[in-house]
C-alpha cells in the first residue's frame, strides 16, 4: 500500500470515528426513502469497521521496513 493510500485509509477511519461520535450524541439517520436507520446496528457496524481498520493499519505499519 502506498503512503497516499494509507493516508486515505486513515482518513476513512477518522470519518467512521466521527460518525460514531455523532451517533453517541444522538444523531439519527434516514434512508433516502425516509425509513429510519437502526442506530444501534449502525453503531455496532461502525465499531467493527474501525476495529478492522485498526488491525489493518497495525499490520501495514508492522510490515513496513524501518
Amino acid at each position: 500500500m502506498s503512503d497516499s493510500e494509507l493516508e486515505r485509509f486513515r482518513a476513512a477511519r477518522v470519518t467512521a470515528i466521527h460518525r460514531l461520535d455523532l451517533i453517541a450524541r444522538g444523531a439519527r439517520i434516514r434512508f433516502e426513502d425516509g425509513t429510519p436507520v437502526d442506530m444501534e446496528s449502525e453503531k455496532t457496524r461502525l465499531e467493527d469497521v474501525v476495529a478492522d481498520m485498526d488491525r489493518r493499519i497495525a499490520r501495514i505499519e508492522f510490515s513496513e521496513p524501518r
